[in-house]
């Protein structure tokens, strides 16, 4: 690739949140009005865009809104080809002058896909603005009035699809941890929950700010339920009772 190319058009990633839209920041919805066209990522199991809906509102009547599926990638290295297709169709609409959007659900920069397009992009002389929204567990945080950590605390911030061990050691070291898609192995995170102590104050929330957000606090009484893929748990150690 030609870093030495010019684009006309800039390259938005916009973290909107978790679900709220009155959570975007005012840059984030600054960049939403600016914008020619919106890339929304959507699950290959469903043909909508959690993404969109939360951007909707902001965006101007003409923006071109572009659906993609973006594939669940353990290693990137190996597994480029589908993202090397986006970014061309991105690099494209960036000649032709267009600002283009990559709406992503939290912050950009935080365990999202946007950060796969981030790296490809970066090295080909774009102008890429990233702009940080809130992730689920902070706006899950204040909610539900639970302070995430205290004075020295360690707080881990655990992707649940990780191996369960990594999991096991994460919380037997951490004074509060945060548990993300949790959907998977659910039931082995309450057994591994149970077996900390840390059962009694884990609280569960499923699609934080959305219309049908759900919050559990039995959770062990719901370890076999099927759990949507925007379910996070926070859970601490009692050292501040």
């Amino acid at each position: 690739m030609n870093s030495t190319e010019t684009f006309a058009g800039t390259f938005y990633g916009i973290g909107v949140g978790p679900g709220d839209p009155q959570l975007l920041t005012v840059k984030a919805i600054d960049a939403l009005k600016k914008i020619d066209v919106l890339i929304a990522p959507k699950t290959e199991k469903k043909s909508d865009s959690v993404a969109l809906s939360i951007a909707e509102p902001y965006l101007k009547s003409s923006v071109e809104i572009i659906f993609r599926t973006f594939p669940m990638v353990k290693d990137f290295a190996a597994s480029t080809e589908v993202f090397e297709t986006y970014r061309d169709e991105i690099l494209q609409l960036l000649r032709g002058g267009r600002n283009v959007g990559f709406a992503t659900l939290g912050d950009p920069m935080f365990y999202s896909t946007y950060i796969y397009i981030f790296r490809l992009l970066e090295p080909c002389g774009v102008k890429i603005v990233t702009i940080p929204g809130v992730p689920a567990f902070l706006a899950i945080a204040a909610q539900i009035g639970r302070p995430l950590a205290f004075g020295n605390d360690i707080l881990a911030i655990i992707p649940a699809t990780a191996e369960l061990d990594a999991i096991k050691n994460s919380l037997d070291r951490a004074d509060a941890a945060v548990l993300m898609k949790v959907y998977k192995n659910f039931p082995e995170i309450v057994d591994a929950l149970q077996t900390r102590g840390l059962i009694d104050e884990a609280v569960l929330v499923s699609r934080c700010g959305l219309d049908d957000e759900k919050i559990l606090t039995d959770i062990a009484a719901h370890k076999n339920d099927a759990l949507n893929y925007l379910s996070t748990i926070l859970t601490r150690h009692n050292h501040h009772d």
